[in-house]
């Protein structure tokens, strides 16, 4: 059981990779309090546990039923990162705050998407527990994979508290050239998301030729 759970954990972790989460994190929460930042990290894992959770539960029949696959999933997170990382890039963050919009608000959106889902709760965390599910050799199997995923979120939360801390350190200029650097960061991750879902549609493509 010991066993089954640390293999379910550090290869979630590893996939869920919270570290690569802070950049958005940081550009998203810079104009908040410390306080309205944690609660963004808590509610962000918070989402992605629910969303692992139903996937692992319903996943293969969700994708089956809409005739969707992982690889969609991918494209569409590359398109919606690079599109970040750009505009991280140019000093500014996506989404947009609406005018009047509280902290709370904005919050609740970005913990959710982009931050939630697909960032922390992405294509390889939702692939990885759909396909551990299947492989579960009974219920202390799938229990210990709901308890990892809960370890795993509560983990990323943490990471990304501390990632707050950093830019608090860092003072705003050191802040405004920490997004720039990390928006450089976002777009080459997204075009890594883009190209490993389009590959696959381009192979197809290439064998019907």
């Amino acid at each position: 059981m010991l066993e089954t759970f640390l293999f379910q954990f550090t290869s979630m972790f590893t996939m869920i990779n919270p570290i690569a989460a802070i950049p958005i994190y940081i550009a998203l929460t810079e104009a908040m309090t410390p306080k309205a930042a944690r609660w963004v990290a808590m509610r962000a894992s918070i989402t992605a546990f629910i969303a692992l959770c139903v996937f692992a539960l319903l996943g293969e029949a969700i994708f089956s039923f809409f005739s969707i696959s992982v690889n969609g999933l991918r494209v569409a997170g590359g398109i919606l990162f690079f599109v970040m990382g750009y505009e991280m890039l140019r000093g500014r963050t996506v989404p947009k705050r609406v005018d009047g919009e509280t902290d709370g608000d904005f919050g609740s959106d970005v913990a959710v998407t982009p931050l939630g889902i697909p960032m922390i709760a992405g294509p390889g965390a939702i692939t990885m527990v759909i396909l551990t599910n299947q492989a579960s050799t009974g219920p202390g199997s799938s229990i210990s994979m709901y308890v990892a995923i809960f370890v795993v979120c509560v983990l990323t939360a943490i990471v990304l508290a501390s990632g707050r801390q950093l830019l608090a350190k860092l003072g705003r200029s050191g802040s405004k050239i920490l997004m720039r650097l990390m928006g450089l960061i976002v777009m080459l991750i997204a075009v890594e998301f883009f190209f490993a879902g389009i590959k696959p549609y381009v192979v197809d493509i290439a064998r019907a030729i």
